[in-house]
C-alpha cells in the first residue's frame, strides 16, 4: 500500500495503473503525430529527390540543344506591344516585326530592320551578350529548384506529375534573383516520360526587402507561369510565359515586370543556318 495521507490509502498496483493509463492516451496521439510527421518528412524528401532528377535531364538537355527555329511570338508589355515573327541563327536572332503597338509596319520597313540587324555586327554581339546572361540566370535559378523549395507531389497520372512547391526556411538564397525566385509558392508539372517541366507557376507569398527595404523590394501577390510544349523530338521550348510582378531597387530601374508572351507555330531550321538564310526563310511567314 502506498499512503498519501493518514486518511487515505492507493493500492501501489492501483499507481501502477493510473500511470499505465496517462502512458497508453499519451502514446495513442503521440506515435499517430510522429508517424504522420515522418511520413510526410519522407514524403517531402522523395518528391525533392524527383525534382532533382528532373532538373538534372533539363540542364542536360539544354546544353545539348543547338537547334534553330522560326516561330510565331506575341508579346505584350506595357508600351512595347509587339507582333512577330523570329528566327533564331547562332550568329544573333533575326525578328521581323509585323505589328507594334497596334499599328501595322510596312513589308519595305520588315525587310530593311532585318537587312540593318544582318549587316551590324556589334547589335549582332549585344544581343548574344543579352541572351548568354539571361540564359546563365535561368539555368542558375534552375539549378536551385531542388533546395530552395520544401516540394509535395500532389497529383500524378500516366503522363505528367504535379508537385506542390513553397519556400525551404533553410534555404540562404545567393543573390537578389534568388531572394525573389526563393519567396514563391506554386506548383510545378512535369512530363512521366521524358522528365521535362511542362508547367511552372508561383506567386509572391510575402514582400522581399533589399536592406530593410532601403535598396527597394518586391511585393506580395505578384505571379508568374512559364508554359512549355515539345516542339521536336526531345526538344522542348516556352511557348507562354506570363510575368506580373512589382517592386523597385535603388540605383536600378523600377521591377515592374508586365508581360504576357505566346509562342507558336514552331518550324525548325538547320543547325548551321545563316543569316541570310535566315532572313529569306523569315520573309516567307
Amino acid at each position: 500500500m502506498i499512503c498519501l495521507n493518514s486518511a487515505k490509502c492507493i493500492p501501489q498496483n492501483g499507481v501502477r495503473n493510473m500511470r499505465s493509463d496517462w502512458g497508453m492516451s499519451a502514446g495513442k496521439i503521440l506515435i499517430p503525430a510522429v508517424l504522420c510527421i515522418c511520413c510526410c518528412a519522407a514524403q517531402c524528401q522523395d518528391a525533392r529527390e524527383m525534382v532533382r532528377q528532373d532538373v538534372k535531364v533539363e540542364l542536360e538537355a539544354d546544353a545539348a540543344d543547338h537547334s534553330n527555329w522560326i516561330f510565331h511570338d506575341d508579346d505584350q508589355k506595357p508600351g512595347n506591344d509587339v507582333v512577330q515573327w523570329v528566327a533564331q541563327t547562332h550568329q544573333g536572332n533575326l525578328k521581323r516585326v509585323i505589328e507594334r503597338n497596334g499599328h501595322k509596319i510596312s513589308k519595305e520597313q520588315q525587310r530593311q530592320s532585318i537587312e540593318d540587324f544582318i549587316h551590324d555586327s556589334d547589335a549582332q554581339a549585344e544581343q548574344r551578350q543579352a541572351n548568354q546572361k539571361d540564359a546563365q540566370q535561368a539555368e542558375s535559378l534552375l539549378k536551385l529548384l531542388p533546395n530552395a523549395f520544401l516540394w509535395t507531389e500532389v497529383s500524378h497520372n500516366y503522363d505528367t506529375t504535379t508537385f506542390r512547391f513553397k519556400p525551404d526556411p533553410n534555404f540562404s538564397p545567393p543573390s537578389y534573383a534568388s531572394r525573389v525566385f526563393a519567396a514563391m509558392a506554386g506548383e510545378m508539372v512535369v512530363d512521366n516520360k521524358q522528365h521535362r517541366i511542362e508547367e511552372f507557376k508561383g506567386e509572391m507569398i510575402h514582400d522581399v526587402n533589399f536592406l530593410w527595404g532601403i535598396l527597394g523590394s518586391v511585393k506580395k501577390g505578384g505571379w508568374f507561369e512559364v508554359d512549355r510544349q515539345e516542339v521536336g523530338p526531345g526538344i522542348w521550348e516556352i511557348t507562354q510565359t506570363h510575368i506580373h510582378i512589382h517592386g523597385h531597387i535603388l540605383f536600378f530601374k523600377t521591377i515592374s515586370q508586365q508581360e504576357d508572351d505566346v509562342e507558336t507555330s514552331f518550324s525548325r531550321e538547320p543547325g548551321d543556318v545563316t543569316l541570310e538564310q535566315a532572313a529569306a526563310a523569315v520573309m516567307k511567314k
